[in-house]
């Protein structure tokens, strides 16, 4: 089968080679998955470079989030030959087919496309653990969703109007300002153009924001905390600017807010059970309409670095897909 496979860590445009290995075989726990589609995310340009939390071995073919065919069920295992699945792993995904834990897999519902459901399941899981499980956002609350047009960013935003919330975005370019409003948010600010803290206090009557949702870190985070509502909750779910804030802990208490921390991953150890009913929720909310995972490009297999350019360039909006060996 064919494979992108890392030998050392570094630039994804270095290190990644398309290589032939062996196929893969079922173990106990574990199917082979024919792969069909591979979501892309920041975390996967984290591995090759080898300053992700954790390091995987080398060498290894990156690639955590894939929605394929079961094509090897493991022994006595809840899936069937032909079974639809997406599977969450920290590994392997960036191939012909991998293998998948079944602990960490979940069946494709009719109807949704392999695309699809490589796009939902890391953004959408990470946007309603923070929302509902980690803030407790509350209809009529104002939600804050910095990098509104990510991955992340877009499914915070369709959570956040599914639950009745008053959205404001933020993005950097007119292009990122229309998927916000696209995916639902009722108000867009351009950061680059203006300062967010004054037109959220404007947009909220001076009241603040509710719940601020920030994948951003460094001063987006400190900013964040000028324009947070009294008892508000600024959740942070990653650092993609880079830069890992502090606090200044005399806001904290002067507005009684809440800094909440969200590591999606952990929960696959500590609480899985709670992974597998999110799951659920998430697949009824897609089909009742109020979620719709936004797609930026489908690229074919071989084109792989330069489907992780656009995201590492940040030229992408939403999920960017990586089509599996053979789907045209």
């Amino acid at each position: 089968m064919r494979a992108w496979r890392v030998h050392e860590y570094g630039d994804f445009r270095e290190q990644l080679k398309l290589e032939e290995m062996d196929a893969l075989e079922p173990q106990e726990g574990t199917s082979v998955l024919e792969v069909r589609a591979a979501g892309l995310m920041f975390a996967d340009l984290l591995n090759i470079a080898g300053t992700y939390q954790v390091k995987a071995p080398l060498p290894f073919v990156p690639g955590c989030e894939v929605a394929g065919v079961v094509k090897h069920p493991s022994p006595d295992g809840p899936y069937q030959e032909g079974d639809r699945v997406v599977t969450l792993q920290m590994s392997g995904g960036f191939a012909e087919e991998m293998h998948s834990v079944d602990a960490m897999s979940f069946p494709i519902p009719d109807g949704m496309s392999f695309a699809d459901a490589a796009a939902l399941t890391v953004n959408y899981q990470t946007s309603y653990f923070a929302l509902v499980h980690r803030s407790r956002l509350q209809k009529g609350e104002t939600l804050l969703v910095h990098g509104g047009a990510g991955g992340v960013g877009t499914a915070a935003i369709q959570i956040g109007k599914a639950l009745g919330a008053n959205v404001i975005a933020t993005a950097s370019t007119p292009e990122k300002l229309q998927v916000c409003k696209e995916s639902g948010a009722d108000h867009v600010i351009n950061y680059k153009e203006s300062d967010f803290v004054s037109e959220v206090k404007n947009l909220t009557s001076y009241n603040g924001a509710n719940v601020i949702y920030d994948p951003v870190g460094g001063d987006v985070f400190s900013k964040s905390t000028k324009c947070i509502a009294f008892g508000g909750r600024l959740i942070t779910i990653g650092f993609a600017s880079g830069k890992i804030p502090e606090i200044s802990l005399n806001r904290v208490l002067v507005k009684n807010i809440d800094i909440v921390g969200l590591y999606w991953g952990n929960y696959q150890f500590q609480q899985p059970e709670l992974i597998r009913s999110t799951q659920e929720t998430l697949y009824g909310m897609y089909k009742e309409g109020s979620i719709k995972p936004v797609l930026f490009e489908e690229f074919a297999f071989d084109q792989l670095p330069d489907a992780l350019a656009s995201l590492a360039e940040r030229r992408s909006y939403g999920k960017v897909i990586l089509q599996g060996p053979g789907v045209e």
